[in-house]
């Protein structure tokens, strides 16, 4: 891996820490807004990414992906979950799905700035501009959809929670093997290839509404 292999990763990697960082913000603002000061108690309703941070989901795994041999280009990772107490909600069903979803839309919303901010770059004929927002956006995606799976600690397993009814005991015994789950289906090609279809179909749109081709 070359210098320029080494600093092009290292710029994906301080994308994927600041999209974090602002998807984790999400959940921690809406939940306090809905009446669940948890989260703000403990400093989570923060852009600094350190109180973010997860050792494997936000450190090892990314750069796992980022310099191992092989790995290919395809980039995920998670924070540090916002801790919630439900029972401070002000409606405990509706507010759960928000604050559950405000992440995901976070990235949505991170991806639509993104593409404009390209579109400005266009207007300048800044192509480095137009390359770095296009990537991230493409990034922030990756993460809106990935947080979507149903599985723990990903957003879509607490939408799944709340949708069936499932019990916090019975969901903190599924959330025990988690990460094995989730590591298993990564190396699975269909799953990889639907994410990255959604993903960068999605991106194509936002491209196409912006007028970036």
């Amino acid at each position: 891996m070359d210098s320029n292999q080494i600093a092009d990763g290292l710029i994906q990697y301080l994308m994927l820490v600041a999209l974090l960082t602002f998807h984790e913000y999400g959940h921690a603002w809406t939940a306090w807004k809905c009446g669940d000061d948890t989260a703000r108690l403990q400093g989570r309703v923060s852009l600094n990414p350190v109180v973010h941070m997860d050792m494997i989901g936000t450190v090892l795994l990314p750069l796992l992906m980022i310099f191992m041999p092989g790995a290919g280009r395809f980039l995920i990772g998670w924070a540090k979950p916002v801790p919630v107490n439900s029972y401070n909600f002000n409606q405990p069903k509706r507010d759960d799905i928000l604050v559950t979803m405000a992440g995901p839309a976070m990235n949505l919303l991170l991806a639509v700035g993104l593409m404009a901010l390209a579109r400005v770059g266009l207007v300048f004929h800044s192509a480095q501009m137009i390359d770095f927002c296009i990537q991230a956006a493409g990034l922030s995606l990756i993460l809106c959809f990935f947080n979507l799976i149903p599985v723990p600690p990903l957003d879509g397993s607490h939408v799944l929670r709340v949708a069936t009814g499932m019990s916090h005991e019975t969901y903190a015994n599924f959330a025990r093997f988690g990460f094995i789950i989730i590591i298993v289906l990564l190396q699975i090609p269909l799953v990889r290839h639907l994410l990255g279809a959604v993903t960068y179909g999605t991106l194509d749109l936002l491209a196409r509404i912006f007028g970036l081709g």
